[in-house]
């Protein structure tokens, strides 16, 4: 493969495929976008965006098919075409939904299942080095957990504490899998940024608290001690204290992230004196944001989400440039950005109800429209590529620090089921 530029200038092929109506109805974008008989059509137009590199994933529900088990036809011929092109996968193993025979995220043997299938993946294709294990995981937990959107369906403090420790647990393992067969391989966290505006004096309180809950995934995930709020959250609604400890066992891997973090005009919210929410649109922006998260976690940053419906008076470009801009102020700032990202290729369907109907409605949020005519913002990202692409100084995307890993059977006393035989013992 020829060596990519060092700039990661991205879009996606959305996987999504929750499960809504009481699980009784699978929602598959890539289907719904065409993906399936149009993969090669929509490689094509990537090398034709300029673009080297692909937020891509084969869909879980279908590859996963029982534990051990996989069916890798669709698989082997679409990576097979990305390495034939020189597309540069950022693997999307999870996307916000799992295999019928799995359940949902209530599950606690998903941790161990999903890490098994990451490594069987990494182990199939190894020439593949970039990875987003699960992707959104704080959305995931609270779209199924809290919201009552997806999945699970449920709306409870405990059904989203408990989605998003066997969330993390996966992503967690899924590294230490992934590492197991490529030592060198690069994690890249798609995370929701978020934050939370008080509408009133008396909406400090809960907006505080939701300020120190939108880092609960990547705290976890990193290793890092949560806010002393968000413990006693945690405890009081089923974590324990060796699962905790899990998470902290972990903060090696750190040393092989890249902090991805997605920003759409829905991610700052006001919130209300009883602790409800409501979208806030674009207050602070991206940059101001991305400080807040890179001073938490001090990690090589990569704008991996953002779009804007086409509104027919140029919306989407204006977003476009206004979201390079925040890109070039961060980075001039001193915070090292890799890569930026139009997510996705085409349009989707059903975000407007945030793919809790189906009502066939179109999404015009992407490079293509459905039919793979080129919109406006696509040709507008095309020339920002053209453009930026050798002017931006290089950042090396080498974090092959040595990381002390744990045994393949122990983590600090834990055993590798650790997640199946505590859940079970909690059940009884």
């Amino acid at each position: 493969m020829s060596t990519p530029p060092a700039f990661l200038f991205a879009t996606g092929i959305e996987n999504s495929i929750p499960r809504i109506k009481g699980g009784t109805v699978r929602v598959d974008q890539m289907a719904r976008c065409g993906h399936y008989e149009r993969w090669r059509e929509d490689f094509a137009l990537v090398q034709e965006m300029g673009l080297s590199f692909l937020r891509y994933g084969p869909p879980l529900h279908t590859t996963l098919i029982g534990p051990g088990r996989h069916d890798w036809d669709f698989a082997d011929q679409t990576f097979g075409e990305l390495h034939r092109r020189d597309i540069v996968p950022i693997v999307d193993l999870c996307h916000f939904g799992v295999p019928d025979w799995i359940g949902d995220f209530q599950n606690p043997d998903f941790p161990n299942l999903f890490a098994a299938y990451a490594g069987a993946f990494a182990r199939r294709f190894p020439w593949v080095q970039l990875y987003t294990p699960v992707n959104e995981m704080y959305i995931c937990a609270l779209f199924s957990a809290r919201y009552g959107w997806w999945n699970e369906q449920l709306s409870t403090d405990r059904g989203f504490v408990t989605a998003l420790k066997h969330i993390v647990a996966a992503n967690v393992l899924a590294m230490r899998a992934i590492l197991a067969v490529r030592p060198d391989a690069i994690f890249i966290q798609s995370e929701s940024t978020e934050y939370f505006h008080a509408e009133s004096p008396a909406a400090i309180g809960p907006a505080e608290l939701r300020n120190q809950e939108r880092f609960l995934s990547l705290d976890l995930n990193y290793g890092r001690r949560v806010d002393s709020g968000m413990y006693e959250y945690l405890m009081d609604n089923g974590m324990t204290r060796a699962e905790y400890h899990f998470f902290l066992s972990h903060s090696p891997l750190k040393r092989h992230c890249i902090m991805g973090n997605d920003y759409y005009w829905t991610n700052e919210h006001l919130v209300m004196p009883d602790g409800a929410t409501r979208a806030s649109g674009e207050v602070f922006g991206y940059a101001v944001l991305t400080h807040q998260y890179h001073d938490r976690y001090a990690l090589p940053v990569m704008h991996t989400e953002t779009n804007i419906r086409e509104d027919g008076e140029g919306a989407a470009e204006r977003w476009l440039w206004k979201q390079w801009a925040n890109v070039l102020r961060v980075r001039n700032d001193g915070v090292p950005v890799v890569g930026f990202t139009w997510y996705s290729l085409t349009d989707q369907v059903d975000w407007d109800s945030a793919l809790r109907e189906e009502n066939g409605h179109v999404d015009p949020v992407g490079l293509y429209d459905l039919d793979r005519k080129i919109r406006p913002v696509g040709r507008a990202y095309k020339q920002l590529v053209e453009q930026w692409r050798d002017v931006l100084p290089a950042q090396s995307l080498c974090l092959q620090v040595p990381v002390v890993m744990p045994s393949a059977h122990q983590v600090d006393g834990l055993p590798e089921a650790y997640w199946v035989g505590q859940a079970r013992q909690r059940a009884r």
